[in-house]
Protein backbone atom coordinates (compact mmCIF):
# COMPACT_ATOMS: atom_id res chain seq x y z
CA UNK A 1 0.00 0.00 0.00
CA UNK A 2 1.19 4.07 -0.66
CA UNK A 3 2.98 5.44 1.98
CA UNK A 4 1.34 7.74 4.09
CA UNK A 5 3.89 10.88 3.45
CA UNK A 6 3.89 12.69 0.70
CA UNK A 7 6.79 15.09 -0.02
CA UNK A 8 4.60 17.89 -0.28
CA UNK A 9 1.48 19.38 1.66
CA UNK A 10 -1.41 17.37 1.14
CA UNK A 11 -4.99 19.03 0.20
CA UNK A 12 -6.50 16.98 2.96
CA UNK A 13 -5.95 17.58 6.36
CA UNK A 14 -5.25 14.72 8.87
CA UNK A 15 -8.58 12.70 9.76
CA UNK A 16 -8.68 11.73 13.53
CA UNK A 17 -5.15 12.60 13.98
CA UNK A 18 -4.05 10.39 11.15
CA UNK A 19 -2.61 11.99 7.81
CA UNK A 20 -4.24 11.12 3.99
CA UNK A 21 -2.29 8.49 2.44
CA UNK A 22 -0.86 9.09 -0.95
CA UNK A 23 -0.29 6.96 -4.78
CA UNK A 24 2.36 8.76 -6.66
CA UNK A 25 2.73 8.02 -10.58
CA UNK A 26 6.10 8.24 -12.25
CA UNK A 27 6.58 10.25 -15.56
CA UNK A 28 5.96 8.02 -18.90
CA UNK A 29 3.52 5.62 -16.79
CA UNK A 30 2.49 2.57 -19.04
CA UNK A 31 -0.84 3.35 -17.83
CA UNK A 32 -3.02 6.16 -19.72
CA UNK A 33 -6.09 6.56 -16.65
CA UNK A 34 -6.12 6.51 -12.75
CA UNK A 35 -8.43 3.70 -12.81
CA UNK A 36 -5.73 1.53 -14.70
CA UNK A 37 -2.89 2.27 -13.16
CA UNK A 38 -4.06 2.03 -9.52
CA UNK A 39 -5.79 -1.39 -10.72
CA UNK A 40 -2.30 -2.68 -12.12
CA UNK A 41 -0.17 -0.95 -8.96
CA UNK A 42 -2.58 -2.95 -6.57
CA UNK A 43 -4.53 -4.98 -7.59
CA UNK A 44 -5.33 -6.76 -4.15
CA UNK A 45 -7.31 -3.70 -3.18
CA UNK A 46 -8.95 -2.56 -6.31
CA UNK A 47 -12.33 -3.14 -5.38
CA UNK A 48 -11.79 -0.06 -2.42
CA UNK A 49 -9.73 1.74 -4.55
CA UNK A 50 -12.51 1.35 -7.46
CA UNK A 51 -15.40 2.48 -4.46
CA UNK A 52 -13.45 5.54 -3.25
CA UNK A 53 -12.74 6.48 -7.17
CA UNK A 54 -16.64 6.17 -7.78
CA UNK A 55 -17.28 8.18 -5.10
CA UNK A 56 -14.80 11.18 -5.57
CA UNK A 57 -13.48 10.08 -2.56
CA UNK A 58 -9.09 10.13 -4.21
CA UNK A 59 -8.58 14.04 -5.20
CA UNK A 60 -5.27 15.38 -7.17
CA UNK A 61 -2.76 17.64 -5.71
CA UNK A 62 -5.13 20.67 -6.41
CA UNK A 63 -8.34 19.20 -4.42
CA UNK A 64 -10.30 17.99 -6.99
CA UNK A 65 -11.73 14.82 -7.20
CA UNK A 66 -10.64 12.22 -9.92
CA UNK A 67 -12.65 9.45 -11.51
CA UNK A 68 -11.58 6.08 -13.05
CA UNK A 69 -11.14 7.47 -16.67
CA UNK A 70 -9.33 10.58 -15.59
CA UNK A 71 -5.65 10.87 -17.60
CA UNK A 72 -2.59 9.96 -15.70
CA UNK A 73 -0.19 12.75 -15.97
CA UNK A 74 3.50 13.08 -15.50
CA UNK A 75 4.07 13.30 -11.73
CA UNK A 76 0.60 12.79 -11.04
CA UNK A 77 -0.12 12.32 -6.98
CA UNK A 78 -3.47 11.26 -5.77
CA UNK A 79 -4.63 11.64 -1.78
CA UNK A 80 -6.91 9.56 0.34
CA UNK A 81 -8.38 8.67 3.57
CA UNK A 82 -7.39 5.04 4.46
CA UNK A 83 -9.45 2.19 5.99
CA UNK A 84 -7.82 1.94 9.31
CA UNK A 85 -6.89 -1.42 11.10
CA UNK A 86 -8.90 -2.72 14.12
CA UNK A 87 -6.00 -2.31 16.77
CA UNK A 88 -5.79 -2.93 20.64
CA UNK A 89 -4.92 -0.31 22.52
CA UNK A 90 -1.54 -0.51 24.53
CA UNK A 91 -2.08 -0.85 28.09
CA UNK A 92 -0.91 2.55 28.68
CA UNK A 93 -1.51 5.74 27.58
CA UNK A 94 1.41 8.50 26.75
CA UNK A 95 2.19 11.65 29.20
CA UNK A 96 3.06 14.97 28.05
CA UNK A 97 6.02 16.06 29.70
CA UNK A 98 6.66 19.25 28.52
CA UNK A 99 4.19 22.27 26.17
CA UNK A 100 5.08 25.28 24.52
CA UNK A 101 4.08 27.21 21.30
CA UNK A 102 7.17 24.93 19.44
CA UNK A 103 7.87 21.66 21.23
CA UNK A 104 5.88 18.58 22.93
CA UNK A 105 7.87 16.29 24.90
CA UNK A 106 5.93 13.41 25.69
CA UNK A 107 6.88 10.02 28.31
CA UNK A 108 6.13 7.12 25.27
CA UNK A 109 5.17 4.04 26.58
CA UNK A 110 6.15 0.58 25.87
CA UNK A 111 4.25 -0.98 22.82
CA UNK A 112 3.49 2.07 21.76
CA UNK A 113 4.43 3.04 17.74
CA UNK A 114 6.00 6.92 17.13
CA UNK A 115 4.41 7.08 13.73
CA UNK A 116 1.26 5.42 12.33
CA UNK A 117 2.15 2.58 10.37
CA UNK A 118 1.10 -0.74 9.11
CA UNK A 119 -0.99 -2.11 12.33
CA UNK A 120 -0.26 0.15 14.26
CA UNK A 121 -2.03 3.78 13.27
CA UNK A 122 -5.04 4.87 15.92
CA UNK A 123 -2.65 4.26 19.23
CA UNK A 124 0.39 5.54 17.63
CA UNK A 125 2.08 8.67 19.52
CA UNK A 126 1.73 11.28 16.72
CA UNK A 127 -1.96 10.40 16.55
CA UNK A 128 -3.12 10.09 19.94
CA UNK A 129 -1.21 13.22 20.48
CA UNK A 130 -2.89 15.08 17.75
CA UNK A 131 -6.54 14.36 18.67
CA UNK A 132 -5.24 15.16 23.11
CA UNK A 133 -3.75 18.12 22.23
CA UNK A 134 -5.50 19.86 19.03
CA UNK A 135 -2.60 20.02 17.04
CA UNK A 136 -2.95 18.85 13.81
CA UNK A 137 0.21 19.32 12.67
CA UNK A 138 2.12 17.81 15.33
CA UNK A 139 4.99 15.81 14.37
CA UNK A 140 8.05 13.73 15.83
CA UNK A 141 11.56 15.07 15.14
CA UNK A 142 12.79 12.11 16.20
CA UNK A 143 11.69 8.38 16.98
CA UNK A 144 11.87 5.54 19.19
CA UNK A 145 10.60 1.92 18.41
CA UNK A 146 7.57 0.71 19.52
CA UNK A 147 9.20 -1.63 22.27
CA UNK A 148 11.22 1.35 23.56
CA UNK A 149 9.40 3.66 26.19
CA UNK A 150 10.67 7.01 27.26
CA UNK A 151 11.30 10.55 26.32
CA UNK A 152 10.38 11.71 22.52
CA UNK A 153 10.27 14.90 21.19
CA UNK A 154 7.56 16.80 19.19
CA UNK A 155 7.54 19.94 17.05
CA UNK A 156 4.04 21.95 17.53
CA UNK A 157 3.64 22.65 13.47
CA UNK A 158 5.60 22.46 10.41
CA UNK A 159 7.38 25.97 10.27
CA UNK A 160 9.31 24.97 13.42
CA UNK A 161 10.57 20.60 12.23
CA UNK A 162 13.16 21.10 10.82
CA UNK A 163 15.89 23.40 13.19
CA UNK A 164 14.67 20.08 15.69
CA UNK A 165 15.44 17.86 13.85
CA UNK A 166 18.65 19.05 12.99
CA UNK A 167 19.47 18.55 16.13
CA UNK A 168 19.49 14.87 15.83
CA UNK A 169 21.01 15.05 12.49
CA UNK A 170 24.32 16.63 13.86
CA UNK A 171 24.05 14.24 17.17
CA UNK A 172 23.44 17.81 19.09
CA UNK A 173 21.40 16.00 21.82
CA UNK A 174 22.51 14.15 24.61
CA UNK A 175 20.24 11.13 25.01
CA UNK A 176 20.84 9.02 27.92
CA UNK A 177 18.83 5.32 28.28
CA UNK A 178 17.94 2.64 31.04
CA UNK A 179 17.95 -1.00 30.14
CA UNK A 180 18.14 -4.21 32.12
CA UNK A 181 19.99 -6.98 31.05
CA UNK A 182 21.53 -10.44 32.90
CA UNK A 183 24.36 -9.26 35.33
CA UNK A 184 27.53 -8.68 34.38
CA UNK A 185 29.76 -11.58 35.42
CA UNK A 186 32.84 -11.20 33.54
CA UNK A 187 32.23 -8.44 31.33
CA UNK A 188 34.11 -5.42 32.82
CA UNK A 189 32.57 -1.57 32.76
CA UNK A 190 32.09 1.17 31.82
CA UNK A 191 32.84 0.41 28.79
CA UNK A 192 32.44 1.80 25.08
CA UNK A 193 31.45 -0.61 22.08
CA UNK A 194 31.96 0.65 18.50
CA UNK A 195 31.37 -1.33 15.37
CA UNK A 196 29.68 -0.83 12.15
CA UNK A 197 26.01 -1.98 12.49
CA UNK A 198 24.46 -2.40 8.88
CA UNK A 199 20.44 -2.92 8.32
CA UNK A 200 18.86 -4.51 5.09
CA UNK A 201 15.58 -4.00 3.57
CA UNK A 202 13.43 -6.96 4.18
CA UNK A 203 15.27 -8.08 7.22
CA UNK A 204 13.83 -7.57 11.05
CA UNK A 205 17.60 -7.94 12.66
CA UNK A 206 19.91 -5.44 11.82
CA UNK A 207 23.57 -7.21 12.18
CA UNK A 208 26.94 -6.02 13.23
CA UNK A 209 29.95 -6.19 10.13
CA UNK A 210 33.19 -5.55 9.42
CA UNK A 211 34.03 -1.54 7.82
CA UNK A 212 34.21 1.98 8.90
CA UNK A 213 32.19 2.37 12.29
CA UNK A 214 29.04 3.76 12.29
CA UNK A 215 28.16 2.90 15.94
CA UNK A 216 29.32 3.94 19.43
CA UNK A 217 27.78 3.42 22.73
CA UNK A 218 28.95 4.40 25.87
CA UNK A 219 27.77 1.63 28.48
CA UNK A 220 27.99 2.26 32.21
CA UNK A 221 26.70 -0.84 35.42
CA UNK A 222 24.33 1.76 36.81
CA UNK A 223 23.39 -1.07 39.67
CA UNK A 224 22.97 -4.84 40.46
CA UNK A 225 18.81 -5.57 40.84
CA UNK A 226 19.75 -9.25 41.96
CA UNK A 227 22.31 -11.98 41.65
CA UNK A 228 20.93 -12.35 38.24
CA UNK A 229 20.00 -9.35 36.76
CA UNK A 230 20.83 -5.77 36.83
CA UNK A 231 20.43 -1.95 35.49
CA UNK A 232 22.65 -0.01 33.08
CA UNK A 233 22.96 2.99 31.90
CA UNK A 234 23.47 3.53 27.97
CA UNK A 235 24.70 7.24 26.20
CA UNK A 236 24.75 6.66 22.07
CA UNK A 237 27.03 8.49 20.28
CA UNK A 238 25.78 7.49 17.34
CA UNK A 239 21.63 6.29 16.13
CA UNK A 240 21.53 3.56 13.91
CA UNK A 241 18.70 1.28 13.73
CA UNK A 242 18.37 -0.84 16.93
CA UNK A 243 21.89 0.40 17.93
CA UNK A 244 21.26 -0.05 22.19
CA UNK A 245 19.61 -3.98 22.07
CA UNK A 246 22.72 -5.09 19.25
CA UNK A 247 25.66 -3.39 21.69
CA UNK A 248 24.05 -5.11 24.50
CA UNK A 249 23.96 -8.31 22.30
CA UNK A 250 27.24 -8.25 21.50
CA UNK A 251 28.58 -8.33 25.30
CA UNK A 252 26.69 -11.16 25.84
CA UNK A 253 23.79 -9.22 27.80
CA UNK A 254 20.62 -9.04 25.58
CA UNK A 255 17.88 -6.79 26.82
CA UNK A 256 15.24 -8.68 28.81
CA UNK A 257 12.23 -8.83 26.57
CA UNK A 258 14.45 -8.21 23.23
CA UNK A 259 12.15 -10.28 20.83
CA UNK A 260 15.05 -9.83 18.14
CA UNK A 261 18.24 -10.29 19.23
CA UNK A 262 19.62 -12.90 19.67
CA UNK A 263 17.11 -14.44 17.75
CA UNK A 264 13.71 -12.92 16.19
CA UNK A 265 10.53 -14.67 18.56
CA UNK A 266 7.39 -14.69 17.11
CA UNK A 267 5.27 -12.61 19.79
CA UNK A 268 1.56 -11.08 18.96
CA UNK A 269 0.86 -7.43 18.57
CA UNK A 270 -1.78 -7.73 21.16
CA UNK A 271 0.73 -9.14 23.47
CA UNK A 272 1.73 -6.75 26.04
CA UNK A 273 3.14 -9.07 28.93
CA UNK A 274 6.81 -9.22 28.29
CA UNK A 275 7.83 -5.37 27.42
CA UNK A 276 11.66 -4.71 26.03
CA UNK A 277 13.63 -3.58 29.25
CA UNK A 278 14.82 -0.14 27.44
CA UNK A 279 14.24 3.48 28.58
CA UNK A 280 15.07 6.67 26.72
CA UNK A 281 15.77 8.19 30.23
CA UNK A 282 16.16 11.75 29.37
CA UNK A 283 17.83 14.01 26.07
CA UNK A 284 19.90 17.57 26.76
CA UNK A 285 19.81 20.09 24.50
CA UNK A 286 20.29 23.66 23.38
CA UNK A 287 17.32 24.54 21.60
CA UNK A 288 17.47 26.06 17.97
CA UNK A 289 14.81 28.73 18.50
CA UNK A 290 15.31 30.05 22.24
CA UNK A 291 18.94 29.01 22.76
CA UNK A 292 18.18 28.29 25.96
CA UNK A 293 19.29 24.76 27.13
CA UNK A 294 16.91 22.26 28.04
CA UNK A 295 16.68 18.78 29.94
CA UNK A 296 13.12 16.50 30.29
CA UNK A 297 13.58 13.31 32.15
CA UNK A 298 11.48 10.27 32.00
CA UNK A 299 8.88 9.66 34.90
CA UNK A 300 9.03 5.79 34.28
CA UNK A 301 10.58 3.54 35.21
CA UNK A 302 11.66 -0.72 34.29
CA UNK A 303 10.09 -3.00 36.67
CA UNK A 304 10.49 -6.76 34.21
CA UNK A 305 8.44 -9.68 34.67
CA UNK A 306 10.43 -12.34 33.03
CA UNK A 307 8.15 -14.60 30.62
CA UNK A 308 9.26 -18.05 29.97
CA UNK A 309 9.97 -18.27 26.08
Amino acid sequence: MPHPSPTRASPLPPRDGVDAAWIRFPDNSPWKTVGDAIFHRYPDHWDRFSARLANGDVIDAEGKAVAHATPVVNGMTLYYYRDLPDETPPPRGIHVLHQDKNLVVADKPHFMATMPRGRHIRYSATVLLRQQLGLPELSPVHRLDRPTAGVLMFATNASVRAPYQQLFARRAVEKMYEAIASAPGQVEFPQTVRNRIVKVEGNRQAAITDGEVNAITHIELARLLSETHALYRLTPLTGRTHQLRIHMNSLGLPLIGDDLYPDIKATATDDFSAPLQLLARSVTFVDPISGSRRSFTSEQTLDFVQKPR
